[in-house]
């Protein structure tokens, strides 16, 4: 069976609290309650409290490193949540992995 895939309404944070959004996904043709997230589409995370010693270092980004082996949506590998993602710095720092949590569970793919 496959994963739960990931949309717009998907709940994406960084491990110290920080939010995410994809603000535009980057295709328009799939959806299942709003538009399918895709490799290409870009996280970006506010709110992270993240410090290395006096220095702020906020998660900003998301950089994927996994998604789905067999679908694609606008020839693009799409991203379900066992997608893996490492959340990165200003610096593009890694600072540990993005954390999922889909908003539908009807639409899966591997």
């Amino acid at each position: 069976m496959g994963d739960a895939v990931l949309t717009t309404s998907a709940t994406i944070t960084c491990p110290h609290g920080g939010q995410g959004s994809i603000a535009s996904p980057s295709q328009s043709a799939a959806q299942a309650d709003s538009a399918i997230c895709t490799e290409d589409d870009q996280v970006t995370i506010a709110g992270c409290p993240f410090t290395i010693g006096p220095n702020p270092s906020p998660c900003m980004s998301v950089q994927w490193k996994t998604s789905s082996t067999a679908c694609t949506a606008d020839g693009t590998a799409i991203l379900t949540i066992s997608s893996e993602g490492l959340c990165m710095s200003p610096a593009n720092a890694p600072q540990g992995p993005v954390q999922l949590s889909p908003a539908q569970t009807s639409v899966t793919a591997t």
